[in-house]
């Protein structure tokens, strides 16, 4: 038997949960992932390993990564190819499965990558590949690109993870207890499965259907991360015809996604058991956009060892110890004396300093506050919030010095987003003798571990209530980094002001034209003071993100709720 076959049927001997995510974070120089939603893959498996919850992953090779960032001297991105070699880090499948597309067929192969714990435990994760000398040079590409450009090319990656993400686990002999899809990506597999499922049309009453609709049901949970109907994928029926044919007869199909297009998250919604939204806010908001369905809140975490500076590990495992295992007890984090928590602060920080140095050439200063932001840069997160009015920020710092470093990348066809890190940089230029501020490239799980632990103000500023969740903030709980943010997604459920952080505004649907002033507001008359005069009272607050956010905002706890409520329901 080869190594690979081994490996694999080490995993096929207990019923496992399939989770299905078009990209997952296994590690930081495996560019499988583009931001927050494959960072969450990568950290709800990792809590699966450590608890020992039976799960099996499906996603895409990805051997053109998603990018690497760079910065021209006008602060505008430059996307640089980021292709990564799978044989480095996996293992090849032995099997491969075949799938028609375009009236071609298409071979699916794979690799086995295995998501370790350290208490021993681990979970497999199938990256599906069509790279293979028998295909044609059409569809060698398909799982190359993570979220390559045209519909064309998304419905042929997202029938590759669902439908031929259900064949691969078969044909491997995985025993399945249910499905997990991670967004609406994948939601082609519970066509897989009412095919699977389709009882004999010998027999079958007029008028009945031959699809086991509520079989399939019980099998699928699906996991939404979009709070506004237009970021949905959506397909033309006739494109998807084309490209797959009838995976069953239309008239069922428009049933279940939709009579003009087919929409993916209906599709999954329809045919899962269990629905869950990021946040509580996340799960209202849902609940308003697809009326009649029920969605459950399950709030996200973070994975505690992985978001964790080992300066902040070190004083934990010393003060908290079994902190990496049960998160929770970091609700003991109080009792930590302020003095060790600083020291391990000012390490975490000076690392920060040392990678703001080697990446832009400035050097920032210990003694004064740095406030972080690092998001996806698109529109609605706001990143050009803080500087609606320049000369207010400025007699700010007059008063309270403070510097900025920020990051993060904007899709390649988001314009708009790629206007907003020039826009940045602008202001950098602008801001240079009265505030110290950088735009670190490439943001990537290091550079976020750095920036998070490294930082002394975490700020969000998205436009209410387009957060489904966020958790870059969750991050930063774990090494006693306080939050700024709106109120929406996970810090309507986080925020206690002045205990764990501070909100922006209050939480109402008119509050969005209110953000800036608010901001200001709260940096100088609140916090800024609080840094600057109050050691005790900052460390107090630090104390608070880490005891009420950390042991509870944690992907441990995240993970055993979808195991009681959603796997073994």
């Amino acid at each position: 038997m080869s190594e690979a076959a081994s490996k694999t049927e080490s995993y096929t001997h207990k019923p496992r949960v399939a989770y299905f995510s078009m990209e997952i974070a296994m590690e930081n120089d495996i560019p499988t992932y583009s931001g927050g939603l494959g960072v969450l893959a990568g950290d709800t498996l990792r809590a699966a390993a450590d608890i020992g919850v039976p799960m099996v992953a499906v996603t895409l090779v990805s051997r053109a990564g998603y990018f690497r960032q760079a910065i021209d001297p006008q602060g505008r991105q430059i996307e640089l190819a980021d292709d990564w070699d799978p044989t480095r880090y996996a293992t090849r499948l032995q099997a491969t499965v075949a799938l028609e597309l375009e009236g071609r067929q298409v071979w699916v192969g794979g690799w086995l990558y295995v998501m370790n714990s350290w208490i021993g435990e681990s979970v497999p994760i199938l990256l599906l590949d069509t790279d293979l000398p028998v295909n044609d040079p059409r569809d060698r590409d398909i799982t190359h690109s993570l979220y390559g450009d045209g519909d064309t090319y998304r419905i042929k990656q997202e029938v590759v993870l669902g439908i031929g993400g259900v064949a691969m686990l078969q044909a491997l002999g995985f025993k399945l207890m249910g499905y997990h899809m991670n967004e609406g990506h994948s939601a082609f597999l519970t066509l897989a499965l009412l095919r699977r499922y389709a009882r004999p049309r010998e027999g079958l009453r007029p008028g009945e259907s031959p699809y086991d609709l509520p079989l399939v049901r019980q099998l699928c949970t699906f996991t939404s991360h979009t709070p506004v109907e237009a970021g949905h994928d959506k397909f033309d029926y006739d494109l998807v015809q084309r490209i797959q044919g009838d995976l069953l007869d239309l008239d069922t199909v428009k049933l279940l996604a939709g009579e003009e297009k087919l929409n993916m998250t209906r599709l999954a919604l329809n045919l899962s058991e269990y629905v869950n939204g990021v946040a509580k806010r996340h799960a209202e908001v849902s609940r308003r956009i697809f009326p009649g369905y029920v969605v459950h809140a399950v709030t996200n975490g973070v994975h505690a060892s992985t978001w964790t500076s080992k300066s902040f590990a070190t004083l934990y495992d010393q003060h908290v110890p079994g902190w990496g295992h049960e998160p929770e007890l970091l609700a003991r984090a109080d009792r930590i004396p302020n003095d060790l928590l600083w020291a391990a602060h000012r390490d975490a920080k000076q690392t920060l300093l040392d990678k703001v140095r080697e990446l832009a050439g400035v050097s920032l200063s210990a003694d004064q506050p740095i406030l972080g932001f690092a998001r996806r840069m698109t529109a609605y997160k706001r990143a050009d919030l803080m500087f609606t009015d320049l000369e207010r920020l400025k007699r700010i710092a007059g008063k309270f010095p403070f510097q900025i470093v920020m990051a993060g990348k904007a899709h390649p066809n988001d314009m708009a987003g790629k206007q907003l890190i020039e826009a940045l940089h602008r202001h950098i230029r602008e801001l240079a003798e009265e505030i110290p501020m950088v735009f670190l490239p490439d943001y990537d799980m290091t550079l976020a571990l750095h920036m998070v632990s490294g930082s002394d103000l975490w700020l969000n500023t998205p436009l209410r209530p387009l957060e489904a969740s966020g958790t870059s903030g969750m991050k930063a709980a774990f090494n006693g980094v306080p939050q700024l943010s709106v109120l929406d997604g996970w810090w309507v459920e986080g925020c206690l002001e002045g205990v764990t952080g501070w909100a922006i505004g209050d939480d109402t649907p008119t509050a969005n034209g209110h953000d800036a002033m608010a901001l200001y507001d709260k940096l100088e008359q609140v916090i800024l003071p609080l840094w600057y005069g109050d050691r005790a009272g900052w460390t107090a607050v630090m104390k608070g993100a880490i005891s009420r956010n950390a042991a509870f905002f944690n992907s441990h706890r995240m993970m055993r709720r979808y195991a009681t409520e959603a796997y073994l329901r």
